[in-house]
């Protein structure tokens, strides 16, 4: 899915943009990044926490994999623009090589956690 214009990847896809809270967490596996493309995926979000959750490689299950980040301190980790990313829904996962390889798609199963 290339966006080859302004238009949003919410505009793109159809969904209503959901902007994460100023200063709100995102889960960062801090550690992995640097390992391939990008993941990224969102729960609701919860207390201070925005839903997102973000990693390179392979995914882990070990409980001190993601870290929490700031929203706005997440581009002194990962040097790719994401932002236009963080805009999806819940629901909704992306996946992305900083280069031309974008995919987006949703997944009901993240809204039940």
């Amino acid at each position: 899915m290339e966006n080859k214009n302004n238009e949003s990847i919410c505009e793109k896809i159809g969904v209503k943009p959901d902007r994460p809270t100023p200063n709100s967490i995102i889960g960062l596996a801090i550690d992995s990044l640097g390992n391939g493309v990008i993941h990224g995926l969102r729960h609701p979000s919860e207390q201070n926490t925005n839903g997102w959750y973000i990693w390179s490689g392979d995914y882990s299950e070990y409980e001190d994999f993601f870290k929490p980040v700031c929203k706005e301190h997440l581009n002194e980790y990962i040097k790719i623009d994401l932002e236009k990313y963080l805009d999806l829904p819940a629901g909704y996962r992306f996946l992305i090589d900083g280069n031309q390889y974008e995919d987006v798609w949703f997944d009901e199963s993240l809204l039940e956690i």
